[in-house]
């Protein structure tokens, strides 16, 4: 997902973003209305009439409710981490700043450093919600490549930083989390100047990554969204072009540390070999639906961060294969009425 950059280059690789929109209108807000749908690509606004500030993110379940985190971003600078919440997927409150940047200059996380890519789960064993993000010092460009992690014990925060570190010695750029179903989580990261991509399981308490850390590919890929179904993992990669979006790839495995194959693009349809001008973030399940996943992509905008939109679509199942096609707009009754499922 996200934005990574060759020392040489301050671009990140882009993504299209698109999602659920009442009306669409300025960037900044309009009067409160409910969203009954996705409307990929379009401005997305919270029940507060504000658009949605959460680019690079992901998605936690917490009972019944979802929680959003994703990168507050003004126009050309980063402001944190933003947390919005759901009951429907549709309509999002805004709540709040999950992880602020600190005053201290000398702090890792020092205002005007760069958190990309949150990402959060929930730690059964410790009761605690941990985030993990790509993090860049502050006027240090994207030479510091750390993963940085801050733990809570709401799902709204407030977040508190725990440390940042290279993951075994290994450069972190764009990243993402994943729990498996025995509970272990893993932490999938870019490195070596994003030309490798590897994966570590976390120690139990999440906070860091322990020693099982391998190559998964070396393919200059970055943007990993990674999930299962079938007995089969599956992951989705963005290439490395900058802001410019690019061509998506499938990998499957029948175990997380690989043999990871590769399957092609999942995109279909016009635009499908830019990604719908997106670039992918995250998977997610949808609850209580068989094989029912949405992919999550950002279509970043460099000349105003803040208005990088949301592309939310659903994931089908065409020959066995994970299929991503492009809708102007659809809602989650889609998984009820077509076969996510054709074998």
């Amino acid at each position: 997902m996200m934005k990574y950059v060759f020392p040489a280059l301050l671009g990140l690789c882009l993504g299209v973003v698109s999602a659920p929109v009442a009306m669409a209108q300025g960037p900044s807000s309009v009067a409160a209305t409910t969203a009954a749908g996705f409307r990929p690509g379009q401005l997305w606004y919270d029940t507060e009439g504000n658009v949605i500030n959460a680019h690079g993110g992901g998605v936690l379940l917490v009972g019944k409710t979802y929680y959003w985190y994703g990168e507050k971003r003004a126009q050309h600078e980063e402001e944190g981490v933003n947390v919005y919440s759901s009951k429907d997927l549709y309509n999002w409150k805004y709540e709040g700043v999950a992880l602020t940047p600190s005053t201290d200059p000398q702090h890792d996380i020092a205002a005007g450093c760069l958190m990309e890519r949150p990402k959060v789960v929930f730690n059964k064993k410790t009761g605690k919600y941990v985030m993990w993000f790509h993090l860049e010092l502050k006027g240090k460009g994207y030479s510091a490549a750390r993963a940085g992690v801050a733990v809570a014990d709401k799902p709204t925060g407030p977040f508190k930083y725990v440390s940042s570190f290279r993951p075994n010695g290994n450069m972190s750029r764009d990243m993402g989390l994943y729990v498996d179903d025995d509970g272990a989580a893993y932490h999938i990261y870019s490195s070596r100047e994003n030309y490798d991509l590897r994966l570590a399981q976390l120690s139990p308490d999440y906070l860091t990554a322990t020693t099982q850390d391998t190559l998964l590919f070396a393919n200059h890929r970055e943007a990993p969204a990674l999930f299962k179904t079938g007995g089969k993992y599956y992951l989705i990669t963005s290439g490395c072009t900058g802001w410019a979006p690019n061509q998506a790839t499938l990998h499957v495995a029948d175990k997380l540390f690989g043999p990871w194959t590769l399957v092609g693009d999942p995109m279909t349809g016009p635009n499908a070999k830019l990604t719908y001008g997106g670039q992918s973030t995250y998977v997610l399940p949808v609850p209580g639906k068989k094989d029912a996943f949405i992919f999550m992509a950002d279509k970043w905008n460099p000349k105003d961060l803040k208005d990088s939109r949301y592309l939310w679509l659903p994931i089908q199942f065409k020959a066995g294969q994970p299929t991503i096609d492009w809708m102007d707009q659809w809602d989650l009754g889609f998984f009820t009425k077509v076969s996510t499922k054709q074998l």
